[in-house]
């Protein structure tokens, strides 16, 4: 099988699987309801030591008071940073995000010097089958971590069963932690803004700080005539193209992408205009067609047999680093302030459109996805705030200017796709597509990373722009 290496271009991400022991901080997020997961296939390193692990993802039923779940892994013990439901088993699941070796859970309840928390702790492979760590378990009159060690098991979620407290059935848990070894190292610390790109020139073309071998680009001009949005292959691209209305080196040294409500488009199926890349494995190799199950494109692992012997690549992963200067402030109330920022697209369909959307009276923007269907409609998912046209100003949102990454990963019929801040929790959310119909013959995918304008009604001078620091794709 072809096995098409990493294209690091700047700045690379790292979310890798901890090769030992050390982790010392926590990271997570609310899973948002719909989502799925399921237990990783690496496994844990042996160990005996209890390194605090790190926790991607807390989730409940959604019938917690407004106090959530990812507030248990704040790192804080303030009384307002607590999750709090209300009721008999109300139970509070954490993922470590792959398969660890755990010894030793720790809470810390809410007054648990005036009154004691009841609970049960569970851990279990799959988020489906569940191991009783500690049964009848009560807080011990602090309000500092409390201390329950167990023998030593594999497990990639743990479960907190809150059965009230010896006042109420209230369960108030204010911080968790997990430890043992294995799991995810720490997340990447992501950059707060340019400053730490000095290899980046900004008297360069972008394709002098980057490396767009493997991509194409379309902007909406029409030069050659033929009706449709231009497309600057992967040579041409990668020998010094600029396009100053489009496509340029921003004063940073970003790669700047840059396009208004109109003009050309890619196709007659397209409704919005786009300055994207579209992920080319041929790398100017013009004797390779661009569509089809072939070395320009890759396939999911789930696959039939002959389309991953055929494919350019198989399963995915691309990651950015970038920031979204500015969104469209007119138009339809449905269409004001969103732009894709990356997606994978198959021969017809989706299977993942990354957004970000900021409403024009909003300081902060959402981050949301769609999964489509092959051949059907869409899913959504709200990874931070919400895609509603009347979205109140997300508290944890993502301001213009703000730089931020994003990983989007597939293995086989699994999606993943991470948000990367540095100094707040990572966001994840999982989707299953066992039932999407990508694992079909015959479909072949694509990577796409820039901005693609989502606003077609706004005023023709209004326009969204996105700069991309670090950008990287790669396939087995």
């Amino acid at each position: 099988m072809f096995r098409c290496n990493p294209l690091i271009l700047v700045l690379p991400l790292v979310a890798a699987v901890c090769a030992g022991c050390g982790s010392s901080s926590s990271s997570s997020s609310t899973t948002i309801p719909g989502s799925s997961s399921s237990s990783s296939s690496v496994a844990p390193t042996a160990c005996t030591g209890t390194e605090s692990l790190v926790i991607v993802e807390a989730t409940d039923d959604g019938s917690n008071d407004g106090h959530g779940p990812a507030n248990v892994l704040d790192g804080s013990l303030n009384s307002d940073s607590r999750w709090s439901s209300e009721g008999d088993d109300k139970a509070l699941v954490l993922d470590l995000g792959t398969l660890a070796n755990i010894a030793e859970v720790k809470t810390a309840w809410l007054s648990a010097d005036e009154r004691t928390a009841f609970y049960t702790i569970e851990a279990s492979t799959d988020n489906n089958n569940w191991v009783t760590l500690v049964a009848s378990g009560q807080s011990q009159g602090t309000e500092g971590f409390y201390a329950d060690t167990f023998d030593r098991l594999d497990a990639q979620y743990v479960r907190i069963i809150g059965q009230g407290n010896s006042v109420n059935l209230w369960n108030s848990l204010l911080e968790v932690e997990v430890h043992g070894c294995g799991g995810l190292d720490e997340q990447p610390t992501i950059p707060n803004g340019p400053p730490a790109l000095s290899e980046l020139d900004p008297n360069q073309p972008p394709s002098e700080n980057f490396d767009l071998s493997r991509w194409y680009i379309s902007i909406p001009t029409d030069e050659d005539g033929n009706g449709r949005a231009d497309n600057i292959k992967e040579d041409d691209l990668n020998d010094g193209y600029e396009q100053p209305d489009y496509f340029y080196t921003g004063a940073d040294g970003g790669m700047v992408f840059r396009v208004g409500p109109t003009g050309f488009k890619t196709s007659t199926n397209t409704s919005y205009t786009r300055v994207e890349l579209r992920e080319m494995l041929r790398a100017g190799n013009t004797s390779i067609d661009t569509q089809g199950v072939n070395a320009n494109n890759w396939v999911f692992g789930s696959a039939p047999a002959e389309d991953l012997a055929a494919a350019g690549g198989v399963d995915g992963n691309m990651r950015a680093t970038l920031a979204v200067n500015r969104v469209s402030t007119t138009g339809e109330a449905y269409q004001i302030g969103r732009v894709i920022i990356g997606q994978i697209h198959a021969n017809d369909d989706e299977p993942v459109r990354l957004y970000y959307r900021k409403l024009p009276s909003n300081d902060k923007g959402s981050i949301y996805l769609a999964h489509e269907i092959q051949g059907g409609d869409d899913t959504w998912y709200d990874m931070i705030g919400g895609r509603s046209n009347i979205e109140f100003n997300p508290e944890d949102g993502i301001a213009l200017d703000e730089v931020f990454s994003y990983e989007i990963n597939v293995e086989g019929n699994e999606l993943t796709v991470f948000i990367y801040r540095d100094g707040k929790p990572t966001v994840k959310q999982v989707v299953d597509m066992s039932s999407s119909g990508y694992d079909q013959g015959g479909q072949y995918m694509y990577f796409k990373a820039g901005a693609y304008n989502q606003n077609n009604t706004a005023d023709e001078e209004d326009y969204t722009q996105a700069t991309f620091y670090a950008l990287e794709h790669s396939h087995d």
